[in-house]
C-alpha cells in the first residue's frame, strides 16, 4: 500500500539539510522524486547548489525543475547523497534497484561524503530479502550469465516493461531475484553474484548509509543514526 504522505514527509525533511553550495546526489525512486520536487523549490528560493542524478527520470525532473547538473564525466567527490530504499535493516543495509538504477546510485553512493537514506516506514526489515533483490546484467550472453546465476541459488524473473524486457538507462537487463527463503550469508552471496561475468552490480548496498529519514503515515519524519 502506498504511503505518500509519509514519502513526501521524508523526502521533505532531507532537502532541508542541503546547505549553499554542496554538490549533492540526487537518487531515484517514489521518495526521492519529493527529495528533489522540494529541492527544486528551495533553488527557486535562491539556493546555489549543485547535483547528479542516478537516472534519466531524477536528471530530466531536476533539469525542468532548474537545478544545475553535473557532467558524469566530471564527477569527483559529493558532499551528499540522498535517495531512496527497496529494504532497510537494524544495520542500514539495504536492497536498492526497484527504480533500475542501482548500477548509477551504487557509483554516486560511493562518490558521497555522506550518504542519507529516505524510506517511508514500510521499507523496514529484520532481515533483507523479502523484496526482490535486483541485479543488472548484460544483455549480450543473458542465458549463460542466468545460468551461473541459477548454479549459486540465485533465480528469478528478468524484469519486463510491458511486454517487452527492461533495459536500465545503461542498456542492460535486471533479474528480479527471489532470496525470501534464502538461509546463509547475504553478503557472501553477493560476493559470489558479483563474481559471475556478465553481472553488472547487485542491488546490495553495504555500509554506505550513514543516516535514515524515516516518514510516517501521519505525515511527519525522522532523521536516525542508526535503527
Amino acid at each position: 500500500m502506498s504511503n505518500d504522505k509519509g514519502k513526501r514527509a521524508a523526502g521533505y525533511k532531507a532537502a532541508e539539510l542541503i546547505q549553499p553550495g554542496m554538490q549533492v546526489g540526487l537518487g531515484t525512486g517514489s521518495t526521492a522524486y519529493y527529495f528533489i520536487e522540494k529541492l527544486i523549490q528551495r533553488c527557486k528560493e535562491g539556493l546555489k547548489i549543485s547535483g547528479i542524478a542516478t537516472s534519466k527520470k531524477s536528471s530530466d525532473q531536476a533539469k525542468a525543475g532548474g537545478i544545475p547538473l553535473i557532467d558524469p564525466s566530471e564527477l569527483g567527490i559529493l558532499d551528499i547523497d540522498i535517495d531512496g530504499a527497496d529494504e532497510i535493516d537494524v544495520k542500514m543495509q539495504m536492497i536498492k534497484g526497484g527504480g533500475g538504477a542501482l548500477f548509477r546510485e551504487k557509483i554516486i553512493a560511493n562518490a558521497a561524503k555522506e550518504m542519507i537514506v529516505v524510506v517511508d516506514e514500510s521499507k523496514l526489515v529484520k532481515r533483507l530479502g523479502k523484496h526482490p533483490l535486483p541485479i543488472e546484467i548484460s544483455s549480450f550472453g543473458t542465458p549463460s550469465i542466468l545460468k551461473k546465476l541459477e548454479n549459486l541459488g540465485v533465480k528469478g524473473i528478468l524484469r519486463k516493461n510491458s511486454s517487452e524486457l527492461y533495459k536500465t538507462d545503461n542498456g542492460n537487463y535486471i533479474l528480479d531475484a527471489n532470496l525470501e527463503n534464502y538461509s546463509g550469508d547475504l553478503k557472501q552471496l553477493d560476493y559470489k553474484i558479483l563474481a559471475v561475468p556478465g553481472v553488472i552490480e547487485s542491488g546490495f548496498f553495504w555500509n554506505l548509509a550513514k543516516k535514515v529519514i524515516i516518514g510516517y503515515e501521519e505525515g511527519h519524519a525522522e532523521l536516525k543514526d542508526n535503527l
